[in-house]
């Protein structure tokens, strides 16, 4: 007998197989198919708000996992809706599934006044996907879904919108679907990495600049740093490849002068799994002396920012492995310890450069998180704290900060923590907020709540939107729509079932959330920590 399902009922049972355990989205009527798939179904639905908190919800859980974040949503609003966090996804190479309904088949294109009709939903989505594509019978899906986990698994992750018209989503499937097999990533060329080798081995000064690209080559990364003597400093993406406790070790203080001109003084850099891009440097140029070797699975990568002298096209944790097995001789003591004055200087003259108000936010970020253990993952919204706190961040494991670091998108915080703890419920999760960014999201405290997720949010509470204000002041405008009056913080966390606290002092700050996250992970109930900035 055979075992008919709907295309609907069908796909969830092919996620299933490819280990998919939770999906973030609101059911609405074109989607309903896939909810009679989840009924029963292995696979955990969290019902967020908004769309704009499922997208942000599947990026978070993504990071905390390293597997795709996968969403359900709607034809029309439901995708447009997402399309922020799927850009900021996208941004950040972070995987992302999008499975949308569409309207059907016969009806596509035609401007029909359908309800949530689009012209074009794949053309407006494959502007911030790897790919786009459209399951226009049932067959086609498990094909187009192990293009995506090629994606995923094979390639630069970024996030892959696979849509489905509502008429295939009834239709019968009969045949049982399976996994497809998974290309593999392979490391760089032979050739290109003895020269690679070659090169780096008769540096003088060498340097190594990792990024989110690098994760999975930290053992790597360390010696690589230790045999050459070569300071490490990583892009946000990348904070704590190298144990920040590493002499060797500079964090990730790309914002920092210092640091640019420890590069510039390098006469040799290896760059890895990083776009080099202006939003980690904040307005430092990147002044390369001497040469560059560019290591990445994107190989478009090479063609953007400084060309370098030596590319590497390949799957960085391998290729580091066998750059690490190459290298022939072990630095000094000695060696590393000189290079560890330059990095402790570099870091020195960073902390020297913070403004008082840095130091204000840097005392807060640093309370809260030296509270809490260091597994805790930390999620921070475009917010002052959170420019500062990633900054000063001095993990000693990699993958601990969630920072929309690329697109830069307000309202992430909440809901990527939120999706950070269902990744990862065995971690603790803080989160930092700033009131105007609180707002984006806020509703997304009530699937917090629902779902019993014991995150700490800090909140932040200036009573401005700050930075911009800020910007104001510094190009000579009036400032103007920048202080909106906020609700009542308090009362607004308790309606939506959490627990809060208000505080006006910097003084036992880490008590205060050592005890909230305990009491949180307790009682399996969110907590809200508000600060307010002013009176500090």
């Amino acid at each position: 007998m055979k075992n008919t399902r709907t295309c609907g009922e069908a796909i969830v049972a092919l996620l299933e197989q490819y280990k998919v355990e939770v999906v973030f989205g609101i059911p609405g009527v074109h989607t309903l198919e896939l909810y009679r798939g989840l009924v029963g179904s292995k696979i955990r639905p969290v019902l967020p708000r908004h769309e704009q908190g499922a997208g942000f919800m599947a990026d978070g859980y993504a990071r905390a996992t390293g597997e795709p974040g996968v969403c359900f949503l709607i034809t029309g609003p439901g995708l447009t809706n997402a399309a922020t966090p799927i850009a900021q996804a996208y941004s950040d190479s972070v995987p992302m599934l999008v499975i949308s309904s569409v309207n059907e088949s016969r009806k596509l294109g035609r401007g029909m006044g359908e309800l949530h009709e689009m012209p074009d939903q794949l053309r407006m989505s494959s502007a911030f996907t790897a790919f786009s594509a459209r399951a226009d019978r049932p067959e086609d899906f498990p094909e187009l879904l192990a293009m995506a986990f090629d994606v995923f698994k094979g390639a630069r992750p970024r996030p892959v919108h696979i849509e489905v018209p509502i008429d295939i989503f009834d239709k019968p499937v009969d045949e049982d679907w399976h996994p497809r097999q998974i290309r593999k990533r392979e490391p760089a060329e032979a050739a290109a990495i003895a020269e690679s080798v070659h090169l780096l081995g008769k540096g003088a000064m060498p340097l190594i600049i990792a990024g989110g690209g690098a994760k999975g080559g930290e053992k790597s990364i360390k010696a690589i740093a230790e045999k050459l003597g070569a300071p490490v400093v990583t892009t946000v993406a990348g904070s704590g490849l190298l144990p920040c406790s590493h002499p060797l070790s500079l964090g990730s203080t790309l914002v920092s002068p210092a640091t640019h001109a420890l590069i510039s003084q390098a006469d040799i850099v290896l760059a890895v799994g990083t776009e080099l891009a202006s939003t980690d440097t904040w307005g430092e140029t990147y002044q390369f002396s001497g040469r560059l070797i560019r290591l990445d699975i994107d190989k478009t990568q090479f063609a953007n920012g400084p060309r370098a002298d030596l590319t590497l096209h390949g799957d960085a944790r391998a290729t580091l492995k066998l750059i690490a097995e190459s290298l022939d001789e072990q630095a000094s003591a000695e060696r590393i310890a000189e290079r560890g004055q330059e990095v402790g200087e570099a870091l020195a003259a960073f902390d020297a450069n913070l403004s008082a108000e840095e130091n204000i936010r840097r005392h807060a970020f640093d309370a809260v998180v030296d509270a809490l253990p260091p597994e805790t993952l930390v999620a921070c919204d475009m917010t002052q704290i959170g420019y500062t706190g990633h900054s000063v961040f001095r993990p000693e494991m990699s993958g601990r900060m969630l920072f929309p670091q690329g697109y830069g998108t307000l309202g992430y915080g909440l809901p990527a923590g939120l999706g950070a703890q269902l990744g990862a419920p065995q971690k603790p999760v803080v989160v930092f907020v700033g009131d105007g960014g609180l707002q984006y999201t806020m509703q997304e405290m009530a699937t917090a709540a629902e779902e019993g997720l014991p995150v700490v949010l800090v909140l932040w509470n200036n009573g401005w939107l700050q930075q911009i204000r800020e910007g104001f002041v510094d190009h000579g405008i009036e400032p103007i729509a920048v202080h909106p009056k906020n609700p009542d913080f308090q009362l607004l966390a308790k309606g939506f079932g959490w627990s809060t606290i208000q505080v006006t002092t910097l003084e036992g700050l880490g008590e205060i959330v050592a005890q909230t996250m305990n009491e949180a992970r307790k009682n399996s109930t969110p907590a809200m920590i508000e600060i307010l900035a002013d009176a500090l």
